[in-house]
């Protein structure tokens, strides 16, 4: 099993920025990615973003890409999520997961691990 602990959300302004953290316990050596995922009330979870435990490779979805950036620091086993220009339409739950998958995805479904999440509130 991998256990997964968010951390470091909040209320912010438009503009504002955030950095989410994510803590990783457990069999983390089992672990080729870990993602972010976020949801807002009423909709379905949404792909955030993905880095590459070992290589580091990374991939954003189009509606993050140029304002967020996700790093890990493989001594800690931590994953983060800098958020900058963020905007009202960011606010959500957001979702720490880990993925034992070759290769770089953003389904969900193939994310066997999950944190418990940490809300983001963005006001305009």
């Amino acid at each position: 099993q991998v256990q997964l602990v968010e951390s470091g959300g909040g209320l912010v302004e438009t503009g504002d920025s955030l950095r989410l953290s994510c803590a990783a316990s457990g069999r983390t050596f089992s672990v080729h990615a870990l993602g972010w995922f976020r949801q807002a009330p009423g909709e379905e979870r949404e792909f955030v973003a993905t880095i590459s435990w070992l290589v580091g490779s990374t991939v954003y979805a189009d509606s993050v890409k140029g304002r967020f950036t996700i790093s890990r620091d493989i001594a800690k086993s931590t994953v983060f999520l800098q958020m900058n220009s963020l905007k009202p339409e960011d606010t959500a739950g957001y979702y720490c997961a880990a993925s034992r998958n070759v290769g770089l995805t953003y389904a969900a479904k193939d994310y066997e691990y999950w944190g418990r999440g940490t809300h983001v509130t963005v006001s305009s």
